[in-house]
């Protein structure tokens, strides 16, 4: 987990930096949050006041985004934007203007998806066509090889335009609402963070099984000019052959 903080530190405090008041260019740190409880672990150590990683980050200057929400309002339990703001925002102060949640409190899911969408594309002012340039997303790893909200077999694994979108996941009969690929390969960084015995079939079938994304979602996150990083611990690499578990 401290691997992973000093990552996230890494990541973001030199584009916070040259966002500070004197620094070369304008430009924000900006993040993009994964739910679950592996992430849930590493921002209770980045905000814990004895901890250093707290003091590291000008909180100020980063913004923070998610990388998918359940189709909830924002103090639902099962609430990503809510595991985030008790475990990391609240406590570390985060001002308000900079948090940009998903709005999966309104009653149309794909609704949502737009707001969210129209928020990435006033943020990053981008043109038609244009992605998001994140500093760092943070993804998962689901037992089935989803990450974010992209599902074996979804739709939105052949998305191309759109930077949010809102499919139909009929494995827990709900709607989410996800960045899609496109959005998401645009990153500068996009980290796994991967924990767990449960996670061993799927670590290893995506990154040494046959590359099929439509079985394995997490196979189609390759940035188009960023760097990939997997961060996962011994259960989780039990799978792995011994060159890849390195």
């Amino acid at each position: 987990m401290r691997l992973a903080a000093d990552v996230f530190v890494a990541s973001l405090s030199a584009a916070a930096a040259a966002a500070a008041p004197g620094g070369p260019r304008s430009r924000r740190a900006s993040v993009a949050l994964a739910g679950g409880s592996t992430p849930r672990g590493l921002y209770r150590l980045l905000a814990a006041p004895g901890e250093p990683y707290r003091g590291c980050l000008l909180w100020e200057h980063i913004h923070f985004f998610w990388g998918d929400e359940r189709h909830v309002p924002p103090d639902h339990p099962d609430s990503n934007f809510r595991m985030a703001r008790e475990t990391m925002l609240d406590p570390a102060a985060v001002p308000p203007g900079n948090v940009h949640r998903i709005p999966a409190e309104e009653p149309d899911a794909g609704s949502a998806a737009a707001r969210y969408e129209a928020e990435l594309v006033r943020f990053f002012a981008l043109a038609p066509g244009e992605r998001p340039r994140f500093d760092l997303v943070l993804l998962g790893l689901g037992e089935e090889g989803h990450t974010a909200s992209l599902f074996p077999g979804s739709p939105v694994l052949d998305e191309r335009t759109r930077l949010a979108a809102a499919p139909w996941v009929e494995a827990h009969r709900e709607f989410r609402i996800t960045l899609t690929p496109p959005a998401i390969n645009g990153a500068a960084l996009v980290a796994f963070l991967v924990s767990g015995e449960a996670k061993a079939a799927a670590l290893a079938a995506v990154l040494e099984g046959e590359l099929r994304p439509e079985r394995y979602p997490a196979q189609i996150v390759r940035p188009d000019s960023g760097k990939l990083l997997w961060l996962v611990d011994r259960a989780a690499a039990s799978g792995l052959s011994a060159s890849a578990a390195r």
